[in-house]
């Protein structure tokens, strides 16, 4: 999922809470007033169909419901709207659910296979280039019979109900959404256990408990809470200075996550090694700069991971050297192998096999005012011009814009951040670096494509390591996309606010039912 969508692992990954105590076992106080809580990741689309985003999934999976869920530190999906979901059969090509009975939409609708089959369908019909179709890459049909929806699947998927747990599943109201375009007002027809009562882009979603809602969230939610959105890092730790919200989550400045004191009185801090990473993505089509990937390669030799995680995020992130982030299953070293140091002669020898003119003039975009994207562009366009092997031409945009332009093919290079989609290493994988990707690269392999499906095929998710680490290796050769940190996660609320160490565990939920005065 796109970050500047994409979490922590849960399970395969350790929750360090700093600053918990006792005050978790106290009983709620709640008496209805509102949490506030501050991010920095805004929302693209209020549309299921159209955004594949950490901010808007978060909104997601508060008002609208996925047939499955994941519990806090779970690993295996739940259901929520579904009352149960299995594969038919052993081949792992046809996934069934049986839905609730008695949920209800706004309107007063009662929730059917229908609108579980038409939600499905319109993401695959309309395949917005910043919506999350390629996530559902190996879904082939959908069909429904009262309460009954099955999936067929194109190919043995032993991932897709992580996938249903998603975003990407988020169930509609097929008499409220439009089957061939996406919804343009603001607002919401879903079946979460918040409404949202009023939305405003880029400065706030105003959220209310839902009591109609039936689901995994045991109680469903019972406070208001109100998400404001900023536009910059150093907006939402002025916010939180000043004191106009509870929470702030995702992200902080570098520096402010770097000084956080767990033992300050005023807050509560909790910090979690995290599976969120960020990637310098190459458009790779025929006729770009950076087509040939000798020149990719050369571009390989020349970033200094160490010094952009010391420099420009002053230590609050850490070095990746591998397209699957340490902690998770599959994990290699594949780039540090490759590329274990700052060479520009072995660059320069590449560019020469290549046959390219020097400096090769290649664009840089990235995100303005998104985590510390101007920064670090700044950082990577010194390292790459040092030697005088590339020209690099830096430009930022408004977050929508930025998306629009890599899905286009408008850019030659940009880092996005990634946060896991689900607790699996799929979700590395072919959202990635699959042909038709989510970053949109233009990358095709039939090796990584093959090794990918393969994976896809074992239950035992363990079984899939040697496929993933063969994937790495295959990427660190063709270089589509140059890894770059791996984050932590951090969230900070004030002292009277409880349930922050829930709010974001990387099961790709936002848990704002959560968080409670106490």
């Amino acid at each position: 999922m796109r970050s500047v969508r994409m979490r922590i692992l849960a399970g395969l990954l350790v929750l360090a809470a700093v600053g918990v105590g006792a005050w978790q076992f106290l009983p709620s106080k709640s008496d209805g007033r509102t949490i506030t809580v501050g991010t920095t990741d805004a929302v693209t689309s209020l549309d299921p169909a159209g955004a594949y985003d950490a901010g808007s999934w978060a909104l997601f999976s508060n008002v609208f419901q996925s047939l499955l869920t994941f519990t806090p530190g779970g690993t295996t999906p739940v259901p929520d709207a579904a009352k149960s979901c299995a594969f038919a059969g052993g081949d792992l090509t046809t996934y069934r659910c049986d839905l609730r009975s008695g949920i209800t939409f706004p309107s007063g609708r009662t929730m059917t296979a229908e609108d579980v089959k038409y939600s499905f369908d319109r993401i695959l019909r309309i395949k917005s280039p910043v919506g999350p179709a390629p996530l559902l890459d190996t879904l082939h049909s959908v069909s429904a019979d009262g309460l009954t929806v099955t999936f067929h699947l194109s190919s043995p998927d032993a991932t897709f109900p992580f996938k249903v747990a998603t975003g990407a599943g988020s169930i509609v109201d097929h008499t409220a959404y439009p089957a061939g375009t996406l919804r343009a007002d603001n607002a919401v027809d879903g079946t979460g256990p918040y409404t949202l009562t009023s939305y405003t882009k880029d400065d706030k979603a105003v959220l209310a408990p839902n009591a109609r809602y039936q689901g995994a969230v045991k109680g469903g939610a019972d406070r208001p809470v109100e998400l404001r959105y900023y536009d910059s890092p150093v907006a939402l730790d002025t916010a939180w200075q000043d004191k106009r919200v509870e929470v702030a989550t995702r992200q902080l400045p570098p520096k402010v996550l770097a000084d956080l004191n767990p033992s300050d009185p005023a807050q509560r801090v909790f910090e979690a090694d995290g599976s969120e990473t960020r990637n310098l993505y190459f458009n790779t089509r025929a006729g770009k700069p950076l087509h040939n990937s000798k020149v990719r390669q050369a571009m390989a030799w020349l970033i200094d991971r160490e010094r952009l995680a010391a420099t420009v995020y002053d230590g609050s992130v850490d070095p990746l050297y591998s397209l699957i982030p340490a902690g998770i299953t599959g994990h290699t070293a594949s780039f540090f192998d490759d590329y274990p140091e700052q060479d520009a002669k072995k660059a320069r020898q590449l560019l020469t096999k290549a046959g390219v003119t020097l400096p090769v003039p290649i664009t840089y975009g990235y995100a303005k005012g998104r985590g510390a994207g101007a920064q670090e562009g700044a950082e990577i366009k010194r390292e790459l011009e040092a030697g005088g092997l590339f020209k690099v031409t830096l430009q930022g945009y408004e977050w929508t814009d930025f998306q629009k332009r890599w899905a286009n093919g408008k850019l030659d290079a940009y880092a996005v951040g990634w946060v896991a989609d689900f607790p699996d290493p799929d979700t590395f994988g072919a959202a990635l670096v699959g042909t038709g990707s989510a970053m949109n690269t233009g990358y095709s392999s039939k090796t990584v494509d093959r090794l990918i499906k393969d994976s896809q095929r074992y239950a035992d998710r363990g079984e899939a390591d040697r496929d993933f680490r063969e994937v790495q290796q295959t990427v660190a050769q063709d270089v589509p996309v140059l890894p770059l940190w791996q984050a932590k996660e951090y969230v900070v609320t004030t002292e009277d606010i409880g349930g922050g160490q829930y709010l974001s565990d990387g099961t790709g939920v936002f848990r704002l039912w959560r968080l409670t005065w106490i």
